[in-house]
């Protein structure tokens, strides 16, 4: 008896050859519904239609077609099992040898723009999923396919073995399964945030579509690749790359590390420079030039082979700039056309062109043994009408400027963290500390000289006056920091009596 298949699938990419080479080299058989006949019948190819095979019509305009015991249990039935043939035998049932299905465009409706609820709701797939995990189940008995790109390899296993090995059908299961798992996926996600008052807070799943493996993780041991979460791709997913050599693993690291300090600064010419996800220089300038050139220089040493960020399309000045050292990767959100002629002359700097440096994640997450850890992305904005002046020296609007932006800065520094800063530009960053007295003497040593007159912020408070004290003896003019210390009164102290300014945020920014 001839082999039967089952075709019902949305993407009809590859369908009509596939199908006649099944056909004519191994004499299948086909049932399809709807569309998916129509195009085979006007191919010139022998279709069964799934209601004339079940003796049911489609009903529901359309919503019912394949949920039917002669479909099902095609599908489901085991080859050895004497009952199930019985079964099959008794109720006119043929077995079915390969089930090829995908599903309604879901996420391709979604991604329009203006789509309403219903015109989403009416995309959901139902019977498609059911065959898909009905043949996955019964992967030992039969194949199903649910991507065009598995078509040539099934007719290879046809053409090399006869039939489908176990192994194959296997994978092909697996690919059924993280196919309705996706799709699953996007369709509870799109509902919950239609009515994110109905969340649920015991519940949160985490889906991706791989953008490509990277070559290797952190170190060269350890497998990565690299996904992209929701229904298209987005974020770093749907930058452009000009030019230069493969993104690696670290190099994304840093790049949202960088993504996520530049958003800090949106009215003003901006440049950070990272190095393992630490800004090591962060400024302002009046010009794009300016901002790169100074925070360049903050730390020159530790620029060297650094992440750039800029938070204005690269200019002809700044893409001279940006060639004169060694840079592994630089982001902005745009290029004027002459820059990509200066910046050419470095082939192998990554420069990446993300419009939308502004939207990140709502939400991170951490990996733990057994599980992960979810929390709100830490976006929380200062109000500068709401900042605690807690000495009796009081800062004017330029020394307010100043603390604030050291503040921006200390937020994306690993804690514990302090930045010394100076005319928008940051002079030290002491990052990682496991104490808040050694993070202040690094950043303090890095500034130098510089320190005179300069800023201090640290994401944390201070338990103690020792830092105050310390940062008073370099010549810093004021802090900023959260608050909240049982001993604030002792640091408070220490400022008046040393004549510094001191403003709580009354808000931390701890980054672990």
């Amino acid at each position: 008896m001839a082999r039967l298949a089952l075709l019902s699938v949305s993407n009809k990419t590859g369908l009509v050859e596939f199908a006649r080479s099944l056909q004519q080299e191994f004499n299948f058989e086909f049932i399809s519904s709807g569309g998916t006949a129509k195009v085979l019948q006007d191919a010139g190819l022998t279709v069964t239609k799934v209601a004339d095979y079940t003796g049911s019509p489609e009903i529901l305009g359309g919503r019912v077609k394949t949920l039917h015991p002669r479909i099902h249990g095609g599908i489901l039935a085991r080859r050895d099992n004497s009952q199930d043939i019985k079964d099959l035998q008794d109720n006119q049932i043929r077995a079915i040898d390969l089930v090829v299905v995908n599903l309604y465009p879901f996420t391709e409706t979604i991604a329009k723009e203006g789509v309403t609820l219903p015109e989403a709701i009416e995309q959901i797939d139902i019977g498609g999923p059911a065959m898909l995990r009905a043949s996955a189940k019964n992967f030992a008995y039969l194949t199903v396919l649910c991507d065009p790109t598995q078509y040539g390899e099934y007719l290879e296993q046809l053409r090399n073995n006869g039939e489908a090995s176990l192994e194959f059908r296997q994978r092909a299961a697996l690919k059924g399964f993280l196919h309705t798992s996706e799709y699953d996926q996007a369709i509870s996600s799109y509902l919950s945030k239609q009515i994110p008052e109905n969340q649920d807070p015991q519940q949160f799943s985490l889906a991706g579509k791989q953008v490509q493996s990277l070559r290797y993780g952190e170190n060269p041991h350890q497998n990565a690749a690299w996904y992209y979460t929701g229904t298209t791709p987005s974020g770093w997913a749907a930058a452009t790359k000009l030019q230069g050599k493969e993104l690696s693993y670290n190099n994304l690291v840093d790049l949202e590390a960088a993504r996520r300090i530049i958003t800090e600064f949106s009215d003003t010419p901006a440049a950070a420079v990272l190095k393992h996800t630490n800004p090591c220089g962060v400024a302002l300038g009046n010009t794009l030039v300016e901002a790169y050139h100074k925070a360049f220089n903050a730390d020159a040493i530790s620029a060297f082979g650094g992440i750039v960020a800029l938070n204005q399309p690269i200019d002809a000045a700044t893409a001279t700039e940006l060639t004169k050292t060694f840079l592994e990767c630089v982001v902005a959100p745009g290029c004027e056309e002459d820059a990509k002629q200066i910046i050419a002359a470095k082939s192998k700097l990554r420069v990446l062109i993300l419009p939308d440096l502004q939207s990140g994640a709502k939400q991170t997450i951490k990996v733990i043994a057994g599980g992960f850890l979810m929390q709100a992305a830490d976006d929380v904005l200062t109000d500068s009408n709401k900042l605690q002046v807690v000495t009796e020296k009081k800062p004017n609007q330029k020394e307010i400027e100043e603390l604030l932006f050291a503040w921006k800065v200390c937020k994306h520094v690993k804690s514990n963290a302090i930045v010394i800063s100076c005319d928008r530009t940051t002079l030290g960053v002491g990052a990682g500390q496991m104490n808040r007295v050694g993070a202040v003497k690094i950043a303090l040593e890095q500034a130098g000289e510089s320190a005179k007159g300069g800023f201090m912020a640290s994401d944390g408070f201070f338990p103690f006056d020792d830092s105050v004290r310390t940062a008073a003896a370099a010549g810093i003019s004021g802090i900023i920091q959260p608050g909240g210390s049982l001993r604030d009164q002792d640091s408070i102290k220490a400022a008046n009596e040393l004549g510094l300014t001191m403003v709580f945020t009354g808000n931390r920014h701890f980054l672990h």
